[in-house]
């Protein structure tokens, strides 16, 4: 049963099934990043009803999506190294009892985010649900190389929604956060796709390094990482943050363009692009980080 999709049987399975298919690291770290928005929204506490709540809608509604996605990429995930050991291509769960689990999990995200955070919340959650696990899954990602950057705006919205959490309202500097998020998308994914081009091409999924080469491909990763180190200078510049989210930002744009310099110019170095894609990852939990304790320092000393 180990590679046979499994549709209708109903096999054995224990929670950590349903825990891998809502993709916990992602969801944690766009929990976090929602969590981050919250906090920058307001000058102090951010009030505890939005932040437990809102916390907790937002990250059922990530998880459902998380899992919407598993269901509808089901018959690519088997035939691909790096997904062919998730849960439903493993036979583990049916693709029926995946979708009640999803469906599941946005009904009760969707009540708590409209009965005990705000309708606003619940509404820009809701879009940004349908927007990855169906726009994105179903259409952008088969449809254009574009589909990172255009899709990049469902990844985008957490910090938004936990800015509307508290504030029932989306601001400039929800914006700001947002625009950071859509601009790391590109050179953190396409690190992946470069690494990962032979399982798309397999599946026919048009990446750009499948569609364009790997050389353009690097070519953007470099263009985006330099609009990246531009956009985060923002929140520095229009006074939302301090030195300590400067000094913390500049070194991990610095970091990230010598990443991308060297897979520029050294396609040789095959490890590149997965060591790039990784520290991404590390890279934006550290920018919200930093966010996060500049504020606080900012409230309390006004630096």
């Amino acid at each position: 049963m180990g590679n046979v999709l499994n549709t209708t049987a109903e096999p054995y399975t224990d929670w950590r099934d349903y825990y891998e298919l809502t993709k916990p690291r992602v969801v944690m770290l766009i929990v976090f990043t929602a969590v981050v928005g919250m906090f920058l929204s307001v000058p102090g506490w951010p009030g505890t009803m939005p932040l437990v709540f809102g916390t907790l809608g937002i990250g059922l509604a990530s998880s459902s999506a998380a899992v919407f996605n598993h269901v509808l990429d089901a018959r690519i995930d088997i035939q691909m190294m790096r997904t062919r050991g998730r849960p439903l291509p493993q036979g583990k769960l049916t693709e029926r009892t995946a979708l009640v689990f999803a469906t599941v999990l946005c009904i009760i995200s969707m009540l708590i985010l409209t009965l005990l955070v705000n309708p606003l919340t619940a509404i820009l959650t809701f879009v940004s649900l349908i927007g990855y696990a169906v726009v994105y899954t179903v259409w952008l990602k088969r449809a254009t190389p574009q589909n990172i950057v255009i899709g990049g705006a469902a990844g985008a919205a957490p910090p938004v929604l936990g800015w509307t959490a508290v504030t029932n309202e989306v601001s400039a500097g929800a914006l700001l956060l947002f625009l950071i998020i859509f601009a790391w998308t590109p050179p953190h994914f396409w690190a992946l796709a470069i690494a990962r081009k032979e399982e798309y091409a397999k599946v026919d999924i048009p990446m750009l390094p499948v569609t364009h080469g790997e050389a353009f491909t690097r070519l953007n990763i470099l263009l985006y990482t330099i609009l990246l180190l531009l956009v985060t200078l923002l929140p520095y510049l229009i006074g939302m943050s301090g030195l300590i989210y400067l000094a913390v930002a500049l070194i991990l744009d610095a970091l990230f363009l010598y990443y991308a310099i060297r897979i520029m110019r050294d396609p040789s170095a095959h490890e590149l692009p997965m060591k790039t894609f990784k520290y991404s990852i590390t890279y934006l939990g550290i920018l919200f980080a930093a966010l996060l304790v500049d504020h606080y320092f900012l409230v309390q000393f006004e630096l």
